[in-house]
């Protein structure tokens, strides 16, 4: 059992019967009243996030966690499947725990984090940038360089994100997975 005092971001913790991380917090210390800890917890099974308030010197209950590097190898009805590059085992991992399933294609790597204890899998983040090639779009026009206006095209995977106008079919594109899969910037080949 830890302490309110140990709180720091990225802690997962046993909280209600539910697993927690935290993503913010504050250590607030009023000038009148007791000390407490406001912090911002993102549930893992369902990803909601709320705040919530902590009073100073409460015991909570820490959970141990794992982040292990593994491989995209394959979807099926069953899930989407990886393996570990350490030791070759497969892991099915659900939709809804990938932060952008349909960025994924063979042999991309993605941290899965476990509950240590359990060995069940909480969430499975992309590599923050990927390299994707656009299969189609509308062609671009000489001169269509300095606008602001978009696009719309479609990568390896099948996803349509949006484009500047001078990208054309066959360009290698940087997608950001964070928010979703959105176009970085063109790469130089």
């Amino acid at each position: 059992m830890a302490t309110t005092s140990d709180i720091k971001n990225g802690l997962c913790i046993n909280y209600n019967g539910d697993l927690w991380t935290i993503i913010e917090f504050l250590h607030v210390k009023p000038g009148k009243g007791p000390a407490f800890v406001r912090t911002k917890l993102r549930n893992l099974n369902n990803g909601k996030v709320v705040d919530n308030t902590f009073n100073s010197g409460v015991k909570i209950e820490v959970v141990r966690i794992e982040t292990r590097k593994h491989q995209y190898l394959f979807k099926d009805d069953m899930g989407f499947h990886f393996m570990n590059s350490d030791n070759f085992e497969q892991v099915c991992i659900p939709e809804h725990l990938i932060n952008a399933p349909h960025l994924l294609k063979e042999s991309v790597t993605a941290d899965i984090m476990f509950h240590a204890e359990l060995e069940k899998p909480l969430s499975c983040e992309l590599q923050p940038f990927m390299e994707c090639t656009i299969t189609y779009t509308e062609p671009g026009v000489k001169g269509d360089t300095a606008t602001n206006s978009n696009k719309p095209a479609t990568i390896d995977t099948g996803f349509e994100i949006r484009v500047p106008l001078f990208i054309n079919t066959g360009d290698m594109v940087k997608v950001d997975t964070r928010n979703g899969g959105t176009y970085v910037e063109r790469v130089k080949q």
